[in-house]
């Protein structure tokens, strides 16, 4: 996917070029729906399966957090704390792609597409402001009110403008622009990184998490699949008794397996949540959150942290997730 250019006429010589803000979230936009193509003799194109697609997003999200991504810097671990989470609902996310009653299902609804759909266009979003962080630090608080999908380079605005679901994603998620929660959400990443007190990290993380968390929901997820009317109204047949013994459970599990035998892994939605409607939805969210968190931390025993960490290492393989493997 990358491009070179002569820049001046001396052999094996290299001249300093000023790129511009939009110049560099073009590289980052670049960079994100790379991740999802394979090469096909001299073109690319995106992994068919939707389960596939989420594996991988999946796997980035946690290279992010481990520090193993492009730009990456192992002594700052930590400081991305929301992709660690984001792992693991990504995870979530394809098994549910991947659930034979989610594919019946969608038979009649949107509930299959319309995961797909989400999951693939957060990953647009959120994965270039922290791809922008790691690479270029020095511009990012200048560059991020100019982060605008139509004012990237032409060719990347090309490629953007033919992804699945564009012509209306683009405009639900406001063209990727800077809003207050990815703001705060990217000012405790810089705070984590001044703090070196032990202490004071972990609160500097979980407040991190919940600002990237409320954009995620809110500034993304919620205008992209919540408010169509279609998609809401299949969400809210599944809670009807009809239909919900054949849904599979809304939970999270902080596993790389689908399931697990142990409810200290998992964070099942209550019974009352509405989950196209925000705040019961961010309700669920702020329980799983701290969950998460206790497990990440090590609150109740130290051996969850390694577990944790080790669960987050096997998700990060799956960086290059083929169609054709076969479901864990």
């Amino acid at each position: 996917m990358g491009n070179t250019s002569i820049t001046n006429q001396k052999q094996d010589s290299c001249t300093e070029v000023s790129l511009s803000c939009d110049h560099l979230w073009s590289m980052a936009q670049q960079f994100a729906y790379a991740r999802l193509c394979d090469k096909k003799g001299n073109n690319i194109a995106l992994t068919a399966m939707y389960s596939s697609r989420a594996r991988r997003i999946a796997a980035t999200y946690a290279r992010f957090y481990l520090e193993t991504e492009v730009g990456g810097n192992p002594k700052l671990k930590g400081r991305y704390y929301w992709m660690a989470l984001g792992a693991f609902a990504s995870k979530t996310v394809a098994c549910s792609l991947e659930d034979l009653r989610v594919i019946g299902i969608s038979s009649i609804s949107m509930v299959h597409t319309g995961l797909a759909k989400g999951n693939f266009w957060l990953f647009m979003d959120v994965a270039c402001w922290h791809w922008y962080w790691s690479n270029y630090p020095r511009s990012f608080n200048v560059c991020a009110t100019k982060r605008d999908s139509e004012q990237c380079v032409p060719q990347v605005k090309a490629v953007l403008d033919k992804l699945p679901w564009a012509d209306k994603a683009l405009s639900a998620v406001k063209r990727f622009k800077y809003n207050d929660n990815i703001k705060k959400g990217m000012l405790k990443v810089q705070e984590f990184e001044q703090t070196v007190s032990r202490t004071e990290r972990p609160t500097i993380q979980f407040d991190h998490l919940m600002a990237v968390a409320n954009h995620e929901q809110g500034n993304i997820l919620q205008p992209l699949i919540y408010d169509d009317p279609d998609f809401s109204k299949w969400v809210a047949a599944q809670r009807s008794r009809y239909i919900k013994w054949m849904t599979p459970t809304l939970k999270v599990v902080f596993s790389h397996t689908c399931d697990t035998n142990q409810s200290r892994l998992e964070s099942i939605a209550p019974d009352d949540t509405i989950l196209e409607n925000f705040k019961s939805r961010m309700d669920w969210i702020g329980d799983a959150a701290k969950q998460f968190h206790g497990l990440m931390q090590g609150t109740k025993q130290d051996s969850d942290k390694v577990y944790m960490e080790q669960e987050l290492r096997t998700i990060a393989a799956w960086v290059d997730y083929k169609d054709s493997r076969d479901v864990l």
